[in-house]
């Protein structure tokens, strides 16, 4: 898109060793992060016979790339996703820390911690792309000239989790990043820095 990024990751992905649970007491399996997918390991081995329901392609695209069969994919939260699900016993593989589903069809496992990374090196202003809640908080945590930033949510949640003083705010339609670099475009256009 003729954009210059500047990468400052708030966060490390770590597995986590986790015990799989038994495969035949579920009919699915629930990604709501890519990083689960990627960093469940050989444990993710006993449950490739089941379909998968992803909350966004980028999570559903991990999915198969691991040889994981995509049943349904969801552009609104985990909650919409899997209330609009066939599937009455779904495991979610998900972060340690991570927005609780609240169904009762759904067993939540963690495989994965996102650490807190020191505050990385940031521009004197620009446009941030947020793809969390807890990334929003973070950014807002360590950048103190708010009305330098204009900021881009992959939802309107995450966008309220930023807070307010930022020189603008817009969230996506669809948790897609493709979504969030339409809307961080004309932004960076417009102020002639990169994202």
């Amino acid at each position: 898109m003729g954009l210059t990024p500047w990468v400052a990751p708030l966060f490390t992905i770590m597995p986590m060793p986790w015990d799989p649970p038994a495969a035949e007491s579920f009919d699915a399996l629930l990604f709501t992060s890519a990083s689960a997918v990627r960093a469940a390991g050989a444990g993710l081995a006993a449950f490739a016979h089941l379909p998968v329901v992803a909350v966004g392609e980028a999570t559903a695209e991990a999915a198969r790339a691991a040889g994981l069969a995509i049943e349904q994919t969801g552009d609104a939260d985990g909650r919409t996703v899997v209330a609009a699900a066939r599937f009455e016993r779904l495991l979610h593989l998900a972060g340690r820390r991570h927005a609780p589903v609240d169904d009762p069809r759904v067993t939540s496992v963690p495989v994965y911690a996102a650490e807190v990374l020191p505050p990385p090196e940031l521009p004197v202003d620009g446009v941030a792309l947020l793809h969390s809640g807890r990334a929003a908080r973070r950014f807002a945590s360590i950048v103190t000239q708010r009305h330098h930033y204009d900021l881009v949510a992959i939802s309107p949640a995450v966008a309220d989790d930023a807070g307010p003083g930022w020189r603008s705010v817009v969230a996506a339609d669809q948790p897609r990043d493709a979504a969030m670099l339409a809307l961080a475009a004309p932004l960076c256009e417009s102020l002639n820095h990169g994202v």
